[in-house]
């Protein structure tokens, strides 16, 4: 049984915060374009007054006994857009672990299957007991979702949200020429400061939540030991303690400051270890939550695991690509280019330069990879700002299977430098 390492300073804090309470399921009409919260509804309970819906009928009474899998189903009114804790609460009725886990957008019009939170281990017992996700990112709207469970009787007691991190509106835009004979730096990081990372430039994200690839990692925020500036270094670290559960560091500049075209360089490292998967990327700032994704685009710029590293040569493979509505890989066929890489323990310049007509990756000055679908809106995301994130996740859907004897990987960067032509 996992239960997130929240600090209790933190679990104290959250109290104070709004919450979204469901402690029977709510309705099973199809799913409509969901309406924004209205703000004179409590915060602290979800709609009620709605028909229930489940795989049997018997677990709306609260009786799952003999059913070994199945869903309930929920409609929350989410009142603030942010980062929310979620919490099950359910009895194991079998002999052995059950898992449990949510699905947002329940009926979306793309067929999508969104999870928020990953799967939640249930240990059999005749107690209920209450197990935490963190950092689960929820829009200001009515959301349809649905509790499962598989691997025995469970029965659901109560699905609850609070609060942890509202979402913060980037304030400032940084808008670059494209047309010009020189790039110009117009913003940099450079990490010359020990300590923590610049909070004027980066905001941390935060939570355990499987971040929609089954990654097993919390991110934290305000811990040196996952994320640090050193010798003009950002160090960021993921780390296992001694109950194998990882944590690492995932830095945006959502909320600080996003950007529009130019050239950007991401100077880095990456681990080389099996299961790391260490990437530099751009994401849309209309990212609000999952259903978000991938209509706000986003640019893989610097993206590579330790599985495609040769252990003797440090060669490896980094990864290029675009995701739009019209491409990206959960649909299998977006588009994306890799490129060889010798010692990428090493540093190397990772790079993307991002026109109103095109988006072109390099490494080390070398061009392999191009974009330049633009006919609407779903095939080019691209003529809204977009954030800049560094992250270090371990095994999940690309990172795949961890190397049992590892307890620690290390992305490190030099720099980071957006540049507009002149």
């Amino acid at each position: 049984m996992y239960v997130s390492s929240l600090p209790l300073a933190l679990l104290a804090s959250l109290l104070a915060l709004p919450s979204v309470h469901c402690s029977a399921p709510a309705a099973g009409v199809p799913a409509a374009d969901a309406p924004t919260a209205d703000p004179a509804k409590d915060p602290g309970h979800a709609s009620g007054g709605k028909p229930v819906a489940a795989s049997d009928d018997a677990l709306l009474l609260g009786d799952a006994r003999g059913i070994e899998s199945g869903w309930l189903e929920y409609l929350v009114d989410v009142p603030t857009c942010g980062r929310w804790n979620t919490s099950v609460r359910a009895r194991n009725l079998g002999a052995a672990e059950a898992t449990v886990w949510v699905e947002d957008y329940v009926g979306n019009p793309d067929g999508r299957t969104y999870d928020i939170t990953g799967p939640i281990a249930f240990a059999p017992g005749p107690d209920a007991s209450d197990l935490v996700r963190s950092g689960s990112p929820l829009d200001a709207r009515e959301h349809r979702m649905r509790v499962h469970f598989s691997g025995g009787p469970v029965a659901i007691e109560e699905l609850s949200f609070s609060l942890r991190v509202p979402h913060a509106l980037t304030p400032a835009t940084l808008v670059q020429n494209t047309d010009g004979d020189a790039w110009t730096l117009v913003w940099s990081d450079e990490f010359d400061v020990d300590g923590h990372p610049d909070e004027s430039k980066w905001t941390s994200d935060v939570g355990d939540w499987g971040w929609g690839n089954k990654e097993p990692q919390e991110y934290t925020h305000g811990r040196l030991a996952n994320a640090r500036c050193e010798d003009g270094l950002l160090h960021i670290t993921a780390v296992k303690d001694d109950a194998g559960h990882w944590t690492s560091a995932r830095l945006t500049t959502r909320g600080k400051q996003s950007f529009l075209y130019g050239k950007i360089d991401i100077r880095a490292k990456v681990p080389v270890g099996d299961g790391a998967w260490a990437a530099g990327w751009l994401l849309g700032d209309a990212y609000r939550d999952e259903v978000s994704w991938p209509y706000c685009g986003e640019i893989d710029v610097m993206e590579a695991v330790g599985r495609e590293i040769d252990d003797e040569t440090g060669d490896g493979i980094n990864h290029g690509s675009c995701h739009t509505r019209a491409y990206y890989f959960k649909q299998g066929n977006h588009i994306s280019s890799t490129l060889d890489v010798e010692s990428m323990g090493a540093f190397h310049t990772y790079t993307v330069e991002w026109t109103p007509d095109a988006v072109k990756m390099l490494v080390d000055g070398h061009h392999y990879y191009t974009y330049d679908k633009t006919a609407n809106e779903l095939e080019w995301p691209f003529a809204k700002p977009q954030n800049v994130i560094l992250n270090l996740a371990m095994g999940g859907g690309m990172g795949q299977a961890i190397d049992p004897s590892l307890v620690s990987q290390e992305v490190v960067v030099d720099h980071v430098r957006v540049y507009g032509r002149r």
